[in-house]
């Protein structure tokens, strides 16, 4: 006798057809690989969109005719302007941007919630008072080390505060395998704090030369970018990227949690050093050389949440791409808005990232119980 339909259609198996569309259609990998292209193009437009834009008159096709060869395409003023203050300038913004907005896409997949930040949970305060105590001890206590380590020293010393501050903080909001959300964030303002008392401290002992490197220093600025600083910072921020391809499988299977990550293969504890290692040197290394910047780290990742998915063999090169990008035309327009003054680059960032973080704690504090 034959059975009734029904019953026919619910012994049958799933199609493996099925199976197939049931994945392509959560899939952005397509999406993904399209949007990290339109990112290059679009970081080499903000490149010459940056060193272009200002009092020299010298165009995009000028600079890029100079690029190629073109000697008579520049004047010489315009060249001292655009190759000696401005692509140095753009090049380190770039820099600083895609480290934040790295170590802020790190730090979320580490923790596992999305208000994890290097400026919201105390790293950058840790950083900053690195790098104060070298501005500040380097001619006193800190001059062998200043002496030792050369253009190296203020990167080292914000690299140490930060790792420091991101150690302390991953053992006061982990227990048991499990990371806390709002003790991470109520150790980190901790953290924060005691980290700006000490930094308060140590400006309160500066000299009148050492308050006014700090002053402009603490906002957040690039008006002080060289070469120079490029060799200090860039190889730092360098050298942590290139984990970055190793890290993005532990980051996706962390996701589910420290223990189904270890069951699938993944060094958990490795993941970890290196992700907290990683973050400490980019955040140190930015930190250094341009102040305080905050709201980079988790405006870009949600972001490309949003676009392309999470999963982080995409988000992360694409957080790079995009950091940089924004950190240039915030940059652009920190020294257009009320020129021929300039604005501290942390001013524009906080303006525009702080109602950005209200919003993701408005959408997220059902979830997070907070």
């Amino acid at each position: 006798m034959a059975l009734p339909q029904a019953m026919t259609e619910r012994r049958r198996p799933f199609p493996m057809a099925d199976i197939r569309e049931t994945r392509q259609a959560g899939d952005r990998t397509r999406l993904a690989l399209l949007a990290i292209a339109l990112l290059v193009v679009g970081s080499v437009f903000s490149m010459l969109f940056s060193v272009t834009t200002g009092a020299s008159d010298a165009s995009i096709l000028d600079v890029i005719s100079n690029m190629a060869g073109s000697e008579t395409a520049l004047s010489t003023r315009d060249r001292i302007i655009i190759f000696d203050i401005r692509l140095p300038r753009a090049i380190l913004g770039f820099l600083i941007g895609a480290s934040l907005a790295v170590s802020g896409t790190v730090m979320q997949g580490l923790f596992r919630n999305p208000l994890a930040d290097p400026g919201l949970v105390g790293v950058s305060s840790g950083a900053s008072l690195g790098a104060v105590a070298m501005i500040v001890l380097g001619s006193g206590l800190a001059a062998p080390l200043q002496a030792l380590l050369g253009i190296y020293a203020l990167p080292a010393a914000a690299f140490g505060g930060g790792l420091v501050t991101t150690l302390l903080l991953y053992r006061i909001a982990t227990r048991h395998g499990q990371t806390s959300v709002a003790t991470m964030l109520l150790a980190g303002i901790a953290l924060g704090a005691l980290a700006l008392a000490i930094t308060g401290l140590l400006i309160y002992m500066a000299n009148d030369q050492q308050l006014r490197d700090l002053t402009f220093w603490s906002m957040g600025s690039l008006a002080g970018a060289t070469w120079t600083k490029i060799a200090a910072a860039g190889p730092i921020i360098l050298l942590s990227f290139t984990a970055l391809p190793f890290m993005a499988r532990g980051l996706n299977a962390i996701t589910l949690g420290e223990a189904a990550a270890f069951h699938m293969g993944v060094p958990v504890q490795r993941l970890k050093n290196v992700a907290i290692v990683g973050v400490a040197a980019a955040t140190g290394a930015s930190v250094a050389v341009s102040g305080g910047i905050g709201f980079v780290g988790i405006v870009v990742p949600h972001i490309l949440r949003m676009a392309i998915g999470p999963d982080h063999r995409f988000l992360l090169p694409a957080a790079a791409l995009l950091g940089g990008s924004l950190l240039i035309f915030a940059d652009v327009l920190a020294r257009t808005l009320v020129a021929p003054a300039e604005l501290p680059i942390g001013i524009i960032t906080a303006a525009v990232g702080g109602p950005f973080f209200l919003w993701i704690l408005l959408r997220q504090r059902s979830r997070l119980a907070l």
